[in-house]
Order: C-alpha cells, then sequence, then structure tokens
C-alpha cells in the first residue's frame, strides 16, 4: 500500500532499455513520437511519421514499439473505487436497486466473505484497471461490526500482488458513528486499519443520526492519524441534506494540514443556482476537493421519482467554475451498487459526456489530470520531464478514444511496457489471463 504523506506517490524505476514510441497520436489527433528513458519522458517529437513497424533490440538498448492506429494518452487513475466487493453483482443482489438495497446487500456480502474471498475479488479488479491503463487507484475498503477487519486484509494481500505495477491509496472506509461513546469500538477499528496500512480515513457522517459530530470525530481522527481525509458526502437527491457545508467548516476551524476529498456530494445537484455557487465557493476556499461518481449515482439516485427522473450527478459546473478541484471515479465494478462497470477510467468520461454535459476534454481531464491532482499524485502529459506513465488506446484521438473505449491497450508504466508485457508480476498475470 503506498502513502499519501509523501509528494509523488509513485515508486522510482523504469526499464533498462529506453522506450521509443512510435505511430500514435495525441488527444488532438496530431502523430506524436515519445522516448522515454529511466522512468521520464525525455523527448516528445509532434508531426513525426510512423517508425518501424516493431523493432525490439536486446541489451538494453531502445525498444521501439509501434503503434499506428492508437491515441497515446496519459495514465488513467481512478480516485474512488470499492475493490473490496467488486464482482459481487451475482451473489449478493440489490432487491431495490437503490441506496439501501445496496447497502443491505452489501452486509450480507461483508458478513459471508473471507479475506481471502475479498482478495480474490479484488486481484481481480487491480488486473481490470492496469489492463485499462490505470496505474494509480483509490480505494475505499470497508471496516465496522459487520466486516470487522477482513476486507483490509484482502485488500492488502491483493495490492501486494500487485506492488510495482498499480499504486493503491487504501481508505479505511468506517461505519458510523466513531463519536461519543456509541462510536468507540468503530474508532477502534480505524486505528486498527491505519496501523495495517490504510493511508486515508472515509466514513458517511451524512448518513449518522449527527452528521455534525460525526463529521468532527472523522476530522479530528485523521488529524491524529496524519493523514488525508475522503468521506462519502451528500449521497442523497435531498435538498436538505448538505453536510458537506460542515466539512468545509471544520476543516477550516480545526486548520486540518491533509488533503480533504469530499465523494458523491449529490445533493449539491439539486440546490438551485445561487445556492451551488455559494457552496462550491466554500468548498474551494476550504481546498476541499470533490469526486463526482456518475456511474453508481446514476444507477442508485432517483428510482423514487419516475417523472422527470434527476441525473442524481453533483454540480459540475459550479464547482469548476469556483476553481474546486474535481475528479470523476467509477466508484462500483459490478456489485449490489452498480451491477455494471469495467474498471475503466474511460466509462466514467464518457458518462460525463453524456448525462454531465462536458465536453470530451474536460470529461477526460477529471480522469487523468484532474484525478491524480485530486489523489496527491505528480502530473503526468506528454511532455519533457513528466513521468513515463502512458496509456494507448486504438482511435484517431481523444473523442473517438471515449466513444469507443477499446480495451486493447498499451500500457507503459515507468517507461516500461506492462501491458500487455511478460514482466507482469506472475500472480497478477494470472489474474489477467483469467478474468480480464
Amino acid at each position: 500500500m503506498t502513502s499519501d504523506k509523501g509528494a509523488a506517490g509513485g515508486r522510482a524505476g523504469g526499464s533498462a532499455a529506453a522506450l521509443r514510441l512510435v505511430g500514435a497520436v495525441d488527444a488532438a489527433g496530431v502523430p506524436v513520437e515519445v522516448r522515454c528513458d529511466n522512468g521520464r519522458i525525455t523527448s516528445v517529437r509532434r508531426g513525426a511519421p510512423a517508425g518501424p513497424v516493431v523493432e525490439r533490440t536486446a541489451g538494453g538498448q531502445v525498444t521501439t514499439v509501434e503503434l499506428s492506429g492508437m491515441t497515446l494518452l496519459p495514465a488513467l487513475a481512478e480516485p474512488h473505487a470499492h475493490i473490496d466487493k467488486a464482482y459481487t453483482a451475482d451473489r449478493y443482489v440489490n432487491a431495490t436497486g437503490d441506496l439501501d438495497g445496496a447497502i443491505a446487500a452489501s452486509h450480507r456480502c461483508f458478513a459471508e466473505r473471507t479475506a481471502a474471498d475479498i482478495a480474490a475479488d479484488a486481484r481481480r479488479a487491480l488486473g481490470a484497471y492496469l489492463a485499462k491503463g490505470c496505474l494509480s487507484v483509490r480505494t475505499h475498503v470497508a471496516i465496522g461490526p459487520v466486516m470487522g477487519l477482513r476486507s483490509m486484509e484482502g485488500v492488502r494481500s491483493a495490492v501486494a500482488d500487485y506492488a510495482g505495477l498499480v499504486d493503491v491509496q487504501v481508505v479505511a472506509h468506517v461505519a458510523p458513528p466513531v463519536h461519543g461513546r456509541a462510536g468507540r469500538a468503530n474508532l477502534a477499528l480505524l486505528r486498527e486499519a491505519i496501523a495495517m496500512g490504510a493511508t486515508q480515513v472515509g466514513g458517511t457522517p451524512y448518513r449518522d443520526d449527527d452528521p455534525v459530530a460525526e463529521t468532527a470525530a472523522l476530522v479530528e481522527a485523521a488529524a491524529a492519524a496524519e493523514v488525508p481525509l475522503d468521506l462519502h458526502t451528500d449521497e442523497t437527491l435531498d435538498p436538505g441534506c448538505l453536510t458537506v457545508v460542515e466539512l468545509a467548516r471544520v476543516v477550516q476551524a480545526r486548520r486540518f494540514p491533509f488533503a480533504v476529498t469530499a465523494s458523491h456530494c449529490v445533493s449539491l445537484g439539486v440546490q438551485d443556482e445561487a445556492d451551488q455557487r455559494r457552496v462550491a465557493g466554500l468548498l474551494a476556499e476550504a481546498g476541499v476537493a470533490v469526486v463526482s461518481l456518475p456511474q453508481t449515482n446514476l444507477y442508485l439516485q432517483g428510482r423514487g421519482t419516475p417523472r422527470a427522473t434527476p441525473r442524481g450527478l453533483t454540480a459540475l459546473g459550479a464547482l469548476r467554475a469556483a476553481g474546486c478541484r474535481v475528479a470523476a471515479g467509477g466508484d462500483n465494478v459490478q456489485d449490489p451498487f452498480n451491477p455494471m462497470g469495467r474498471a475503466d477510467p474511460l466509462e466514467a468520461a464518457s458518462l460525463l459526456v453524456t448525462a454531465g454535459h462536458l465536453d470530451t476534454a474536460a470529461a477526460f481531464a477529471l480522469v487523468s489530470e484532474g484525478a491524480r491532482e485530486v489523489m496527491g499524485l505528480e502530473p503526468v502529459a506528454l511532455v519533457e520531464g513528466s513521468p513515463a506513465d502512458l496509456v494507448a488506446v486504438p482511435g484517431a484521438g481523444l473523442r473517438e478514444v471515449v466513444a469507443e473505449g477499446d480495451a486493447r491497450r498499451v500500457v507503459v508504466r515507468r517507461g516500461e511496457v506492462v501491458r500487455p508485457s511478460r514482466a507482469a508480476h506472475p500472480t497478477a498475470r494470472a489474474r489477467e489471463v483469467a478474468h480480464v
């Protein structure tokens, strides 16, 4: 598990051989040739003709890879996942299709599954993310009276198998409450999860009977552990539920020194425009980032409103206009909260275009540079000096790539082709072959 206390969040290193990528186009459809060495991009030449079909030289010299018909992009990032319950949709069915039904099904899921069960599904999810060119994942891991620390044990095992391939940030997502006498047991589990390697504190204060006290307790727990905070926030269409304002207030009053993320923020999207602008300004001032999760929120929200059904997305326009840091994630992968999902950030980007009314470039930014910024990772771009974390996707430019979502991708991590590659971790590779 990676630490969030450092600045970069990625490992140093790279291939013994320099890497030359030829024949691709960039996001704008312009031919591009990229050279990588020692894990970094060392040169970018646009307007370059296609190179040789495939040239691989032995002895640690230069490996040239032909990418004709593909678009070369910065590697993707997933700022909000739940790999501890991935691929359980058929085993634990959400009978009502809404959030309450998902929570009830997930309780059955966590009550019955072992740490080994969780590890197997988490490995499958990480393999799927890697295959899509997603090299950084922030996953929430459930802890509480139903599941104890089994999810932490399972996820920790899966993360170890993908060390050097996918950087994983683990959020200890603790069940409410953690405040007062009733919260002592959950707070103790939270501390144990951090000792096991969780690098952030998470929770759902809006679902507690006292969301103000719960928010304060979670902020205090993160401060005591000296880790960032990422909360499930206002995952409801109820306009009267707006605990994100309390989060911003506590963070500022406490002078909380670590990163803060509010995920979902669904109810912000149903406020009037003036309130959206006001709250977005508060979040920007407090430094609270927001992660939009279109797939799961489109699936779960609005089922009780058959006429003019709301989309359940946060106020993307107001947040971006206020200068708030915004990212987008896939959230759930084929579990009771979302029976769909391909562990592919391009799927979230596509939904932000069709349901969020963003243009393609803006939508892609939220699953690439925006996601990395919210996750505290070093920026990646097709420029000299950038980390050589890249993905080539079939297509003639960004719009086609996002629209098609072709899974046949070439993934480069720190200047080395890791997908497809014989060099992948043998355990991880076996999972990818079997499941992706």
